[in-house]
């Protein structure tokens, strides 16, 4: 079946994996993990636009209030303005009903802790012992005086703007100055008012929204990847704008195309944002073990360290945290600002790549005044890298460890790291092996210093895969 548990929550195909009884299993398991530590526990809820997600939260909400839990519904809203939410409530928990970049048929409930931040490990096992407990799991709910209550907030969105434009490394003065034009993705989903906004209040010249309406369907597969990005990108083209802005359906990943069509890359979203910050401030950079080489390099040039921890948002968090990082994320377009709050931020890795990019435009006229400052210009001021990524779907009966036992011995004498699949470095690049949190599937992602390397060692370890 395709229902995917992890760490930050469960994701699956609805009627199909994610059904009645699993929501009902799992919301409760979360509600009561809640009560373990408040009589009536305070949860924020949020979600993204999907057509199922209406109706997905207003049946874990009624669970939730039937076990005297009360509800801070902020209706659609990108996953970190509900983190920002928790905090700000001083909720116990929180939910994101989204399942981010996965096709529309999927949905999820993404678990939040009192920090506003994903469940830590130990306290997912705790939840998911609550749910295979049936004896917990099946118990009445309280009467109906103790039933919890439900107010409904529709002003988070600005409140998550203002933060943003209050740190201290934004000056919207400068982005204004520089009067620039963008298109924005947002793929309909929960980042179709929030992105246009900040880039007005932060002195964006002009907007051109595509697929910026919450209540469309996504118009194309989710995910903002190359291959789901063509017509956006000739768009950005078309246009003649200055950049294009991607956000996935749930807002905490962020890619940003060229003025010519050709994109800036995901990868390197983290890359131009950990550049600016440490030109800033000095301190560690944390990144997951997919990410590109070019981090390592930027942070060298900034005296700094680059730690990579497993793939997942909690695991950077958990490093992040350990190394005092003052910037972080994922190679997938995942921005962490402490400063802001400790989770993957689409919104505020806009604003940090707004004023980068603005910065750095203003110092190119004066020391280039005859070049005109573009962000393909930008981009060519970072190490070049190329990252290519597969996917390798599995059947119920596969033995991922077997498989990825048997291409490591095909390897003998190479670097190796097994800490999160299979990673294998090479004198021209690298490849990542592991099984994915969100779908049933392997992923395999490879770096070279050309696209067609990468994507020769790409198209080599399928092979593998596949014998």
């Amino acid at each position: 079946m395709s229902l995917m548990v992890s760490v930050s929550g469960l994701r699956g195909i609805v009627g199909e994996s994610l059904t009645p009884n699993v929501l009902l299993k799992y919301s409760t398991a979360f509600a009561l993990h809640l009560k373990s530590k408040s009589i009536s526990p305070k949860i924020v809820i949020g979600r993204d636009s999907r057509p199922t997600g209406k109706t997905i939260q207003a049946f874990i909400q009624a669970t939730f209030q039937q076990l005297g839990c009360n509800i801070v519904d902020i209706g659609i809203v990108p996953t970190p303005t509900v983190a920002l939410a928790i905090q700000n409530e001083c909720a116990d928990g929180g939910i994101v009903v989204t399942a981010s970049h996965n096709p529309i048929q999927w949905n999820a409930l993404k678990f939040l802790n009192h920090l506003g931040e994903f469940v830590t490990p130990e306290e997912s096992q705790n939840i998911y012992s609550i749910a295979e407990n049936t004896t917990h799991t099946l118990q009445s709910s309280n009467s109906w005086h103790a039933f919890g209550m439900c107010v409904q907030i529709q002003t988070y969105l600005d409140f998550h703007i203002q933060k943003i434009l209050h740190l201290p490394l934004i000056h919207s003065n400068i982005i204004k100055s520089q009067h620039l034009s963008v298109l924005i993705d947002a793929v309909n989903g929960a980042g179709s008012e929030i992105i246009p906004m900040l880039c007005e209040q932060l002195g964006v010249h002009s907007i051109v929204r595509i697929a910026c309406n919450p209540h469309k369907i996504f118009p194309r597969n989710p995910e903002p990847i190359e291959e789901n990005l063509i017509e956006t990108s000739s768009l950005v083209k078309h246009y003649g704008v200055d950049l294009g802005i991607v956000v996935d359906p749930d807002a905490d990943r962020v890619c940003f195309i060229c003025e010519d069509g050709s994109l800036f890359g995901e990868e390197y979203s983290l890359v131009a944002c950990a550049d600016f910050v440490l030109s800033k401030k000095a301190g560690a950079v944390v990144n997951n073990l997919s990410s590109s080489r070019a981090l390592l390099d930027v942070a060298t040039k900034h005296h700094s360290t680059v730690y990579s921890s497993k793939v997942g948002e909690a695991n950077v968090v958990a490093l992040m945290k350990k190394t005092h990082a003052v910037i972080g994320g994922e190679g997938s377009g995942g921005i962490i600002l402490p400063e802001l709050h400790y989770g993957r931020d689409a919104m505020v890795g806009t604003a940090l790549f707004l004023q980068a990019f603005a910065e750095w435009r203003i110092a190119s006229k004066n020391t280039t005044p005859n070049t005109i400052p573009s962000l393909s210009l930008f981009k060519k001021t970072f190490p070049e890298y190329h990252i290519a990524k597969a996917k390798t779907h599995l059947s119920p009966n596969t033995d991922i460890k077997s498989q990825l036992e048997k291409i490591k011995q095909t390897c003998y004498g190479m670097d190796i790291i097994e800490t999160d699949g299979l990673k294998i470095y090479f004198d021209s690049g690298w490849v990542h092996l592991r099984s994915s949190n969100t779908e049933p599937i392997i992923r395999i992602y490879a770096e070279g210093k050309t696209k067609t390397e990468a994507e020769r060692i790409v198209h080599e370890f399928e092979k593998k895969l596949s014998l």
